[in-house]
């Protein structure tokens, strides 16, 4: 897959761990050229972290070289403009010094510093209460993970779409949660996710006849990185689907970032939720349930 020539923004890097990082790294061995959107918070950690060389290792591509970004933006999904961001958030020291992290700042200046894009990927998910049985979700823990989580991708399109070549690729994350129940798996997450492929469906139509762009999600499996961590169970949710799906392996990030890289080069497919959890999905019956092997 060839991608020389493209230009990718990726948001919702925030270490080299995730499915982010690992999509942005493939595309960039695709021959892509990358800009990365971090959480403004956590810019200075992450410029560090590059900087000081914590992420060497990680960059390592194939040919040899190590992965590198044509710039790296501060952003913050949850405000459209800087009259969304509340005065406490202005005045939080972690947000000391920045400015141009809400998401039309970011669209505005990455269209001034590079012209159109090609490809976005909104690696972004967050819930306050993912702890919380859905049940004890407060309606402030819901609405943040609806905003963070699915809102967002809306207003990324919103904002990047008239900065973007036609023909173009926006791609999403999502989990199956958004069509099973997966208990422990709260905050509001499961809605955020069920939201997020439904908007995938309805911006895929809007989005591709408004500015010829297509929208896909990928719906991953499970993985031990740094945000999934957070849930406090990712550990059963990897030994479960471990022992329960088809192909009986861990799922790794570059799987994901190998699907993606089709994606973004698969110039008819679009509203399209694409699974890579080794068939987890597919799945039924748990092989490994007691009433089984009570049974047997």
């Amino acid at each position: 897959m060839d991608l020389r020539g493209k230009k990718a923004f990726v948001a919702g890097i925030g270490d080299d761990q995730g499915f982010g990082w690992a999509i942005a790294k493939a595309l960039a061995e695709a021959g892509a050229e990358v800009l990365i959107g971090t959480w403004a918070p956590i810019l200075k950690i992450f410029t560090m972290s590059w900087e000081s060389g914590k992420f060497d290792e990680s960059r390592k591509m194939k040919n040899g070289k190590l992965f590198e970004y044509k710039k790296l933006y501060a952003m913050d999904a949850m405000f459209d403009t800087m009259d969304d961001v509340p005065q406490e958030v202005r005045e939080n020291k972690r947000y000391a010094g920045l400015t141009g992290y809400t998401l039309s700042e970011v669209a505005a200046q990455v269209a001034k510093d590079f012209g159109k894009i090609d490809i976005l990927v909104h690696s972004l998910a967050n819930a306050p209460e993912v702890t919380k049985p859905l049940l004890e979700t407060s309606r402030k823990g819901y609405l943040a993970a609806m905003s963070s989580s699915s809102y967002s991708l809306v207003s990324m399109i919103a904002h990047f779409g008239p900065h973007m070549h036609r023909g173009g690729s926006v791609l999403s994350l999502t989990y199956i949660a958004s069509e099973r129940a997966i208990p422990g798996y709260g905050g509001g997450m499961s809605s955020a996710k069920a939201a997020l492929e439904s908007d995938t469906r309805t911006l895929a139509w809007e989005a591709g006849r408004k500015w010829g762009l297509r929208v896909n999600a990928i719906s991953a499996g499970a993985l031990r990185s740094r945000a999934a961590k957070a849930i406090g169970m990712i550990d059963d949710m990897i030994a479960y689907a471990k022992a329960n799906a088809p192909l009986q392996k861990d799922l790794e990030a570059e799987e994901v970032a190998f699907a993606a890289t089709f994606l973004a080069s698969a110039t008819a497919v679009t509203g399209h939720v694409l699974y890579v959890d080794n068939g987890m999905h597919a799945m039924g019956m748990a092989v490994d349930s007691q009433a089984i092997q009570t049974r047997s």
